[in-house]
């Protein structure tokens, strides 16, 4: 948690609250569902929680944003960026349904009011955002085709709408494929950790 608010020192008495029940949280569920790998799971907040984070350090989206968190897995990014923007709202999709269960009993332990968590494909997806977000799910051409028509015209927040995702590794390939305007950010602008080091944000534009 430590590592929490030293990025994030101004937090409220409800979102420290929030972010701490994350680890007993997560190490029950996960010794009835994989949801995080088990070398992992002692650094849940380093490599998952500030990780999402990341997301918030780029765009803080503006409240009354309606965010989509495709493949989330166990909740990330969308859990975190949710307990750091209550009046936002994230629709959180995953097509493993166990996963989607691990989401909804997280979100109700630590009261968490401002996700829908829904288990479908990524295509089957209805509705409109202001952001796609998704954290090491699929290559940037695969993320772009699942988020084709859930981007709303109308801008609130200070980048146009577009597809924001947290990558690791070589991205030479999947950049050169996408003629959109796109930029990329190391993690090490946001965070000093050694882990952050192969570790990108990549922010294309869908409208």
């Amino acid at each position: 948690m430590e590592i929490i608010l030293k990025y994030f020192p101004h937090l409220t008495e409800q979102q420290k609250s929030q972010f701490g029940a994350l680890q007993d949280l997560y190490a029950d569920w996960n010794q009835k569902i994989n949801v995080i790998s088990r070398k992992d799971i002692e650094e849940l907040y380093e490599r998952h929680i500030l990780h999402s984070l990341a997301i918030y350090k780029f765009l803080p989206f503006q409240p009354g944003s309606h965010i989509l968190d495709l493949g989330t897995g166990g909740g990330f990014p969308g859990i975190p960026l949710a307990i750091m923007m209550p009046q936002v709202k994230f629709h959180l999709v995953d097509s493993i349904g166990k996963k989607i269960k691990v989401v909804q009993e997280v979100a109700e332990a630590i009261g968490l009011t401002n996700i829908e968590a829904t288990h479908a494909r990524a295509e089957e997806v209805k509705g409109k955002y202001d952001f796609v977000v998704s954290r090491a799910v699929a290559e940037l051409q695969q993320l772009l085709v699942w988020s084709n028509g859930k981007i709303q015209k109308v801008e609130q927040n200070g980048l146009p709408n577009g597809l924001i995702c947290l990558k690791g590794g070589d991205l030479k390939e999947e950049l050169a494929a996408v003629k959109r305007y796109k930029e990329v950010h190391d993690l090490t602008s946001f965070f000093t950790e050694p882990f952050f080091e192969t570790k990108k944000l990549v922010y294309v534009t869908l409208n």
